[in-house]
């Protein structure tokens, strides 16, 4: 290779570096940057930049380098590779990274991984980074949405379980930074296209996705492209019943945590008016729904990089990446409020403190059942960009100076296009409910004019003119997430008393979060439409109950009696039809008008927020006969400053039955600024008891800050709409982050080639963990009511200790297998009271099975996640909600025909798991319920 002239060469160094030099904000790079060698030995006589080239193609050569990179790593460590340029081994990243030792994952509709918990602690405690860029996350908080992001533009994936003073702060359970692939990964020019069709058997949807990938290096291998492209198309469907906290409890003067939430009075078993001993604390259900959420995912993503390697010391990365998300959700679901009020119950049977039969027989036409049709939709269209360069000089043997600087954005726009509208029955009956220990009760229905409820849906029995319109919920958000950073560090190379080199650093990182909600909560324009300002759907122009549902297999493996069939209406429709009412006489005196209903931006639950990081680090790198390892500190300053708005409440009006509208008084801004400082010091160490067998240790104070809407001092008392006086407070600028102190013990042992066995045990102290206060019957200025208050504070601390175990072995006929197993011990402590600690799983474990020998590949995976609290105190101290246990079983097979083409059969939950919520494990207390089914996947790669 031919060098420039010299005065040219520094001339370009000098502008790039120039360039990578913002007059704004820095962010501390951990991709790209620190994956590149570090500053050359002299005496070695090492060229510092030279790479070695690595071409990962099938899973076991993709495992093959997990281990290396695990094996090679300063701290704690497990990672994920690509099997081949632009070929991740699952269609989701999430999904992958599930596969590793500790690491758990949350699924959006349709079974997609979307939120990732490292060793138990959940998303708010982990960070993303992008090549070491901070995400930035189109939700309320920080933890990153990993379904706006296609597997096919990743390359890598680590998760980083210790600290290092040179990675950036934020994370207590784990730093996951997802890799892009450089052109000289694999130099010369590379194409791949891959063509892929998907089918769901529960929904019996169609889908298809086309990516490719071009990768090329030219003019001497200094210059390099790669340019990749993805667009899916899927549909899927997700059974789901829950009852959106509906479960009712008595007060219990025995428990002083809670005040009762019985809306309709306390259930009063023998009709005396009073809290007799038998009914402290009893448990019965308020309101539950079933029905199906049908989605229409698209993806489209755009990738590229851009390297220049004019001399073996000068490198200049140009690289971004842009996402489109467009996944609108629609549920159709029946929803039932049996709640209890004097009188509308008779031969009430109770289990254990559960009322677990009633029938409802009262002919008051307000004390019967009611059933209602629920159409529930989700508008999400998510835009993510991350632009960035990089540049890295080896300005002499002995020092280096890298500089990055990005831009990360995520918007969605979704205000006032969210919906949750009901219609209500209007038909008298008399109704049973029975607790089945299933997701859904017995319902039976029996109608005056001798209708059946199941029947009559099935047969088709019911129209327009059965019911009313009624909750009429517009909302959505308008979020905005900017970040702007970058970094500027130096690499020293040292050489003497065991001190190889010298990091260091300083990073600037410029976070601006805005969140607008549109709603017709603040207006009361959601309750418009119902009370005595009820319209019989009939009346409306327009097929308003457009469909009778029958999906197949619809919540067949619930063993309950209810409709499996339901109406669908058309919300669209709906408004047209309730626009074009406008101008007909109304109860209340006047004329109907749409805009009294219509959405508008609500100050209660918006803000912005605004924080800038400054943060500085020195680390050093040492050696020894048979150690390695590094010790080093970060310190930083974060400076917040957080708008949100308040309006008093002036009057409460009741429209019915757990039914009230709320007028507020004028908005006015709330400002509050605050700032703390972190020091976070970390040490590893690593000793080499042989070439195969080494011993990790890490010791690290480390930090994750407070989700971006609890700084903001936003409130809402939207519950009192549906008769439940709660004022649930955002946060305030003042929450402390979390900080834990924390350590690592690992021993590996790489017994043959591209096998290991770990075995690890960690702790973590966490200092400032936040949690949720629970203040019954309080007195907010509202005369003649008190409301619970609900509000995040700082816990007193919280202590996670566990172990992790992992195995993986292939023998050369082909076969091999990898299985790992992770267990948490967690408890935590708020004014002395001791709490489970949300989100952490007890245990998760995988099992994979493999087969990789000439064209064929197979393999299957099972990540089992055990169950885990999700919500502490929901009815009472002691009364937790908790996610169920969940196992995930995924399989392939692929075959690869000859150089150019090879064809791919994958199956996600092969098992047909669901995933359950309910109280304290009780089935008789279910929370939630949603079921995925199986989804295959048959693709064809194409490579040039």
């Amino acid at each position: 290779m031919k060098s420039a002239p010299l005065h040219r060469t520094m001339l370009c160094r000098g502008i790039a570096l120039a360039l990578l030099m913002p007059f704004g904000s820095f962010a501390q790079s951990t991709g790209e940057t620190v994956a590149q060698a570090p500053a050359a030995d002299p005496a070695a006589g090492q060229d510092a930049t030279t790479l070695d080239t690595v071409t990962v193609t099938g899973v076991r050569a993709s495992l093959a380098r997990a281990v290396e990179l695990k094996r090679d790593a300063a701290t704690v460590q497990d990672s994920i590779s690509a099997l081949e340029l632009g070929k991740f081994p699952d269609d989701n990243v999430a999904d992958s990274l599930s596969h590793i030792t500790g690491v758990a994952i949350s699924r959006t509709a349709g079974g997609e991984g979307q939120k990732v918990s490292v060793r138990g602690l959940g998303p708010e405690y982990t960070l993303t980074t992008f090549n070491g860029r901070i995400l930035a996350t189109d939700g309320p908080g920080r933890d990153f949405a990993f379904d706006v992001l296609p597997s096919d533009v990743i390359s890598g994936a680590d998760v980083i379980k210790g600290a290092e003073a040179q990675n950036t702060e934020g994370a207590i359970g784990g730093l996951v930074n997802l890799r892009s692939a450089s052109p000289f990964d694999d130099k010369g020019q590379h194409a791949v296209l891959r063509i892929e069709g998907d089918r769901n058997t529960l929904s019996d949807y169609n889908g298809t996705k086309y990516s490719g990938v071009y990768s090329n290096t030219f003019a001497d291998d200094t210059v390099g492209i790669l340019l990749g492209a993805v667009y899916a198309d899927r549909r899927d469907r997700t059974d789901v019943a829950g009852n959106d906290g509906g479960w009712t409890r008595n007060p219990d003067p025995n428990d002083p945590t809670w005040g009762g939430n019985a809306w309709g009075g306390n259930i009063d078993l023998n009709g005396n008016g009073e809290l007799d001993p038998d009914e402290y604390g009893l448990i019965a259900p308020g309101q539950f729904r079933v029905g199906s959420i049908i989605e229409d995912k698209k993806r489209h993503a755009y990738t590229g990089k851009f390297e220049w390697r004019p001399s073996d010391s000068f490198r200049l990365t140009v690289d971004g990446l842009k996402t489109k998300l467009d996944s609108p959700q629609v549920s159709y679901q029946q929803s039932y409020y049996p709640l209890f009020s004097p009188g509308r119950w008779s031969n009430i049977q109770v289990t254990n403190g559960i009322v677990t039969s009633f029938d409802m027989d009262n002919p008051d036409p307000e004390q019967r059942l009611n059933p209602e049709l629920l159409n529930q939709t989700e508008y999400r269209v998510v835009d993510t960009d991350l632009f960035g360069a990089n540049a890295r000089w080896q300005v002499s043997d002995s020092f280096a100076i890298t500089g990055d600087v990005y831009r990360s954005t995520s918007k969605r726009y979704s205000g006032g296009l969210d919906t949750y509208v009901v219609l209500r029955m209007n038909q008298p009956n008399t109704a049973h409910i029975d607790l089945t220990r299933a997701a859904v009760p017995n319902v039976a229905i029996q109608f005056d004019d001798g209708r059946d409820w199941i029947d009559g849906l099935k047969n088709g029995e019911f129209g327009e003119s059965d019911f009313d319109t009624h909750y009429f919920g517009l909302s959505g958000d308008n979020i905005k997430d900017e970040i702007n950073g970058g970094t500027l560090s130096g690499d020293l190379f040292v050489g003497d008393f065991h001190v190889d080199h010298v990091k260091f650093g300083v990073s600037l990182t410029d976070r601006r979060k805005s969140r607008d909600l549109v709603n017709n909560a603040f207006n009361g324009g959601e309750n418009y439409y119902s009370g005595d300002n009820r319209i019989n759907v009939s009346d409306l122009d327009g097929d308003i109950i457009d469909r009778t549902l029958s999906p197949s297999g619809f919540m067949s493996d619930v063993n309950a009696s209810f409709p499996r069939n339901f109406l669908g209406f058309d919300v669209p429709a709906y408004i047209k039809a309730l626009q074009a009412y406008d101008g007909q006489p109304s109860p209340d005196g006047g004329v109907y008008d749409y805009a009294n209903a219509a959405p508008e931006w609500n100050p209660l639950e918006s803000y912005r927020v605004r924080e800038k990081t400054t943060a500085v680090f020195v680390q050093a790198d040492m050696s020894g006969e048979r150690w390695d390892g590094n010790i080093g500190v970060r310190f930083g300053t974060t400076k917040t400053r957080a708008q949100a708005w308040d309006a008093q409440i002036e009057s409460i009006t009741e429209l019915g039955a757990f039914n009230y509208s709320v007028e507020y008084g004028d908005p006015t801004p709330i400002l509050q600024d605050a700032s703390y400082s972190f020091f976070l010091p970390s040490a590893n160490f690593v000793w080499h008891f042989t070439d195969d067998l080494q011993l990790r240790l890490g010791a690290a104070k480390t930090m994750a800050r407070p989700s971006v809407e609890q700084l903001a001092p936003t409130n809402t008392t939207a519950s009192v709409a549906w008769g439940e006086f709660t004022q649930i407070y955002g946060g305030n600028v003042d929450l402390k982050p979390y900080s834990a102190k924390q350590g690592d013990i690992s021993l590996e042992w790489y017994f043959s080639e591209n096998s290991i066995f770990n075995l690890a045990t960690f702790y973590k102290r966490i200092e400032n963990q936040i949690t949720t206060s629970w203040e019954p019957q309080q007195d907010i200025g509202v005369p003649g009511y008190l409301f619970n208050v609900m509000r995040p504070i700082n816990g007193d601390y919280a202590k996670v200790h566990g172990i992790e175990a992992g195995l993986q072995h292939f023998w050369n006929n082909g076969l091999g297998f990898r299985a790992q197993y992770t267990r948490n011990w967690s408890k935590s402590f708020v004014d002395g009271e001791e709490r489970p600690l949300e989100g952490i799983a007890p245990s998760v474990y995988s099992l994979g099975l493999m087969y990789e020998k000439g064209a064929w590949s197979a393999g299957v995976q099972a990540d089992h996640t055990d169950g885990f609290v999700t919500a502490t105190n929901v009815l009472g101290q002691g009364y937790n909600e908790q996610a169920d246990k969940l196992t995930w079983l995924t399989a392939h097979l692929a075959y690869t025909v000859n150089d150019h083409l090879s064809l791919t059969l994958e199956g996600d939950n092969l098992l047909d798991d669901e995933q359950t919520y309910s109280i304290n494990g009780n089935p008789l207390l279910s929370q939630g319920y949603y079921r995925y089914g199986r989804s295959f996947k048959l693709s064809m790669a194409l490579k040039f």
